[in-house]
């Protein structure tokens, strides 16, 4: 799906903060996570964190469950159904999955 890389390729490589974005989007591959968790294991503030899944939510590329401190975030199901084309985004910004 066109639309879909084109919106990985703006919020990846061409726009500010792209680069933590991939980093959460592969952190969540690898599995879901809070905001806490995220923050921590990515070292980054808390807030920064927050931010960048709120614009990847907003964007559909990530999805969450439960509320508060303990909301949990997951790749979307048009992020796993597109999972190939974030890898060849993400390969080319310089960055892999594991």
């Amino acid at each position: 799906m066109a639309a879909v890389k084109n919106v990985l390729w703006w919020l990846l490589a061409n726009s500010l903060g792209g680069i933590n974005r991939g980093r959460i989007l592969e952190e969540l591959f690898n599995k879901p996570q809070n905001a806490n968790e995220l923050s921590k294991n990515l070292e980054l503030e808390y807030k920064t964190t927050r931010y960048h899944l709120q614009v990847l939510e907003k964007n559909g590329l990530i999805t969450s469950a439960g509320g508060g401190y303990g909301k949990t975030y997951f790749p979307s199901e048009m992020l796993e159904e597109n999972a190939e084309q974030f890898r060849e985004i993400w390969d080319k910004i310089g960055k892999k999955i594991d």
